[in-house]
């Protein structure tokens, strides 16, 4: 039986455990399996930029005309050191060294012949850049792919490597061709198959999907060879609250749910899957399992298209600290047709996506990301509308599959007021399969508990909502 899986980076550097706990965890079904591997966590960051800080990477130096060369013999030695902390598991070092070594130097031509071209000013500087930005990122995951297939040799796997960054090529296929070609004669029943998270094609995997890549690639091969479900191994269960601030013993464990409700988590930062790449597992009936690196006895989380629980209650309480709140108040709104597509237009010119909106006769709401809500985008609001406001706040949520039903809404309420957590704004839509709440930013982590604590945790068990 084929099956396609998916390995983050959190879990790629614990890869003893990922060995012990998935790779070698059952050798009666140990062929058929096709790893999709992220790089190592840290290694894209340093790459290109901290996804949550933001701070500089190596693409910062060569987008700004700085000593890139530097900076990957840098990563070189950075990535050599990650190799020596799996010999003992089996690496051997020499050969796994000797692939840095080319993959850097090749990167480095890459690069040369890229910052050559944006110095003749004959092609556009932004797709020279983003044509960059593919090459970095793409090291990361064939260091890692790279390092997997020596190790399963080492314990006598049939292992192949499917590097599809396309280093070794100047074939100018798309994302899916390549993907197809590369899956062409391959034995899968005799051979486990390691694959990089990231896929060379001629529209380049970043420029739609950026960091979330890796899942786009587990979601086109997953759609390509149509496993019984998919696998996604994380170093968490997918669960009622996040257990670093509800605490371990407050955490229920999911168990099942539906596609929307992975949409729901992954629209406030916390993806189950990138919902780009969930979609064409949704079209193609693929389920996903979410399962725990580090439990690999658990069944996890089964996410399907049409699953609906059986008892109404509230899955998961999630949400963020990390958004802003902007209200624009005009005494002209009233009664004008179309007002807001005027906000939406400047909303577009900056860039910024909103995660909600709430309206009233002379006020317009929307809920941004905090990277989203910049000096220039507040200046153009200002100059168009009387009152523009811009508040720090916090999200949280509640979300399931079956919460429309009286009651749930109120609850929630109750919880929150019970906290002593002031609701600034709330929003709900008819399917009624996520709450919304706006707060204070420092009331979060005391919203998220008491929400859990009222909706989804009793004695461990989850309960009905009403």
């Amino acid at each position: 039986m084929i099956s396609v899986e998916k390995i983050g980076g959190t879990s790629m550097s614990a890869f003893g455990d990922v060995l012990r706990h998935i790779m070698l965890y059952d050798k009666a079904r140990i062929n058929g399996r096709i790893y999709v591997v992220s790089a190592y966590s840290g290694v894209t960051n340093q790459l290109l930029e901290h996804k949550k800080t933001g701070e500089p990477g190596i693409y910062a130096l060569f987008a700004n005309g700085e000593d890139y060369h530097e900076a990957l013999n840098g990563l070189a030695v950075s990535l050599k050191q990650l190799n020596a902390g799996y010999a003992d598991i089996g690496l051997p070092l020499d050969v796994a060294d000797a692939f840095v070594d080319t993959r850097i130097s090749e990167a480095k031509r890459y690069l040369e012949a890229m910052h050559h071209v944006l110095a003749s000013g004959y092609l556009n500087r932004s797709d020279v850049l983003l044509a960059a930005r593919e090459v970095l990122a793409s090291i990361g995951e064939s260091h890692s792919a790279f390092n997997a297939v020596e190790m399963l040799k080492t314990y006598g796997v049939n292992a192949i490597l499917l590097d599809l960054a396309g280093f070794d090529d100047d074939e100018p296929l798309s994302i899916d061709e390549r993907i197809r070609n590369s899956f062409k004669g391959l034995d899968l029943a005799n051979n486990v198959v390691v694959a990089t998270g990231y896929t060379k094609g001629v529209e380049g995997i970043m420029r739609e999907f950026d960091r979330g890549y890796s899942e786009v690639t587990f979601s086109k091969i997953a759609v390509e060879v149509r496993p019984a479900e998919a696998v996604i191994h994380k170093e968490f269960h997918l669960s009622s609250a996040d257990p670093n601030i509800v605490g371990l013993e407050n955490a229920v464990i999911v168990g099942a749910t539906n596609y929307d409700v992975a949409d729901q988590l992954a629209d406030v930062g916390m993806e189950a899957i990138h919902p780009k790449a969930a979609k064409p597992m949704e079209r193609a009936g693929i389920p996903i399992r979410l399962k725990n690196t580090f439990e690999p006895e658990h069944p996890g989380t089964l996410i399907t298209k049409d699953y609906v629980g059986e008892r109404a209650r509230v899955e998961i309480v999630t949400g963020s600290d990390k958004v802003t709140l902007v209200e624009i108040h005009d005494p002209s709104m009233v009664g004008t047709v179309g007002f807001d597509l005027g906000i939406m237009e400047i909303f577009r010119r900056h860039k910024a996506s909103y995660i909600l909106k709430a309206t009233n006769a002379n006020s317009i709401a929307h809920l941004l990301w905090d990277r989203a809500v910049t000096r220039a985008l507040i200046d153009e609001l200002e100059a168009n509308y009387q009152v523009v406001t811009v508040k720090p706040s916090a999200v949280v949520c509640t979300i399931g599959s079956n919460i429309s039903i009286p009651g749930v809404l109120a609850r929630a309420a109750q919880a929150l007021a019970d906290a002593q957590v002031n609701v600034n704004c709330v929003s709900q839509t008819l399917r009624q399969v996520n709450m919304q709440f706006i707060i204070e930013r420092e009331d979060y982590k005391k919203a998220i508990i008491a929400l859990n604590h009222s909706l989804c945790v009793n004695s461990g068990t989850p309960v009905p909502v009403a």
